[in-house]
């Protein structure tokens, strides 16, 4: 599948400056807080995939982590912050990271610039979804969102090298979505309230998916014209997505601590 986007698909500007966190703190919050709504949601996979984050005012570092937590023990305080070739830069005394699992977040994070928060789970329906020779079909409100705009990789085995690294590049152009084959989601948000937002839809938009292929093994679709007019309607010119999202499901996490 063409994984440039059609016309009209092209992010603007970003988000204005007042929309993206301005000390690592914030992001510490906000990282953690996608951790655990992962978790909540049952999207992690034990201790292993990752989301990262760059640091504000820190080029090359970055925010991950723990490896060996589970990803609602993940707070503020147990982050770890890297380097770009996976050193530790600071945490706690004893505290180490997945290597390998920060390959692909270093490679992403290295030639996008445009992604604060990268974000690559091993969710079921997704891996379900992209074993299928025609990926994400077009049969939902949800799938329409990425309809034109989502990008496929093929599967090259367990440890990311740098050959590869270079040809998921080529893969992802310019997308923020990608769904890498028979491996999981890898989704690119300017915030990390935007790319759990993404994430979410896209996990939606595959369990319909699988759902409507269990019911019936041909299913209705939209008309393409349809199809290509509700997606750029849904793309909303690059608009930065999660703004809204985002307080509701930390005060939804807030009721869960409380309770």
């Amino acid at each position: 599948m063409n994984n440039l986007p059609p016309s009209g698909f092209v992010l603007g500007a970003g988000p204005s400056p007042e929309a993206l966190p301005d000390t690592e703190e914030q992001v510490r919050s906000d990282l953690a807080a996608a951790y655990r709504l992962i978790a909540r949601a049952r999207w992690d996979d034990i201790i292993y995939s990752h989301v990262t984050a760059r640091v504000p005012g820190e080029p090359g570092h970055f925010l991950i982590n723990a490896f060996g937590l589970g990803f609602a023990e993940i707070r503020p305080q147990n982050l770890v912050k890297v380097d770009l070739a996976g050193n530790i830069v600071s945490g706690k005394s004893g505290q180490c990271i997945n290597r390998t699992g920060f390959a692909l977040h270093a490679a992403v994070h290295r030639e996008r610039h445009d992604a604060m928060c990268v974000m690559h789970l091993h969710e079921t329906s997704a891996i379900a979804v992209s074993a299928h020779p025609q990926g994400l079909l077009p049969l939902s409100q949800h799938a329409l969102r990425f309809h034109g705009c989502i990008a496929y990789h093929p599967y090259e085995g367990l440890a990311l090298t740098p050959p590869e690294a270079q040809r998921l590049l080529a893969s992802l152009g310019a997308m923020q979505v990608a769904l890498l084959r028979n491996h999981g989601t890898l989704v690119l948000g300017r915030t990390i309230a935007e790319a759990y937002t993404l994430t979410a839809t896209l996990v939606k938009a595959c369990r319909i998916q699988i759902a409507a292929l269990a019911a019936n093994p041909h299913p209705v679709l939209p008309e393409p014209q349809v199809a290509a007019h509700t997606a750029l309607q849904l793309f909303d010119n690059g608009a930065l997505e999660g703004v809204w999202e985002w307080p509701a499901l930390l005060r939804s996490l807030d009721d869960c601590d409380n309770s």
